[in-house]
C-alpha cells in the first residue's frame, strides 16, 4: 500500500513516550507532522528534535500535531525524549509496522555495508486525515522551518 498527496492516511495505533499509544483517527481535526528518523540520541536526529521542540507553539498555533518514529524501543525513546526536554512523543516503532506503512525503510550504506534503515522522512497530514505533504530524503539544516512553513499556509487554508 502506497500513499499518495491528497488520499486518506490509512489509520494506525502506535506505542508512544508519556505512557500513551498514538491512533491517527484520534488526531482528525488537527493536523499532524510525522517524521521518521533513524536513530534517537544520534547527532542529526537530536539536531531536528530539538528543531521541532523549539518551534512547538508555532506548530501548536497552526493547529498541527508533532509525532517523531523511529525503531528504537520505548526505553530509549523515553531516555531521547527527557534528556532533549522534548514537548512531543514519540513512537517506538520496532516492528516497524508504521515505518512501512509509510515506505520509509530503505537500503542505506554506512562505511560500506549496506543495511536497512530509516530514510529521514517526514509527512504532513490535513485535519481530515489525508496526506498534505511529504519530504523523503530529508536534510536536517532548514528541514523544520519549511515544515512549519508548510502546516502554516495547510491551516491558514
Amino acid at each position: 500500500m502506497s500513499l499518495s498527496l491528497g488520499n486518506p492516511v490509512p489509520d494506525f495505533t502506535a506505542t508512544a513516550t508519556g505512557d500513551t499509544t498514538v491512533t491517527l483517527s484520534e488526531l482528525k481535526g488537527q493536523q499532524v507532522v510525522i517524521y521518521f528518523y533513524p536513530k534517537a540520541s544520534t547527532p542529526g536526529c537530536t539536531t531536528e528534535g530539538g528543531d521541532f521542540r523549539d518551534r512547538k507553539d508555532a506548530f501548536d498555533a497552526a493547529n498541527t500535531v508533532i509525532i517523531g518514529v523511529s525503531r528504537d524501543g520505548i526505553r530509549a525513546q523515553e531516555n531521547f525524549k527527557a534528556k532533549q526536554a522534548f514537548n512531543f512523543e514519540l513512537i517506538s516503532d520496532k516492528d516497524e509496522a508504521v515505518c512501512k506503512l509509510f515506505d520509509v525503510i530503505k537500503l542505506k550504506k554506512l562505511y560500506g555495508k549496506e543495511h536497512l534503515g530509516i530514510e529521514r522522512s517526514t509527512f504532513l497530514i490535513d485535519s481530515e486525515g489525508k496526506l498534505a505533504r511529504e519530504w523523503r530524503g530529508v536534510k536536517v539544516k532548514g528541514h523544520v522551518e519549511e515544515v512549519l512553513e508548510a502546516a502554516q499556509a495547510l491551516h491558514a487554508g
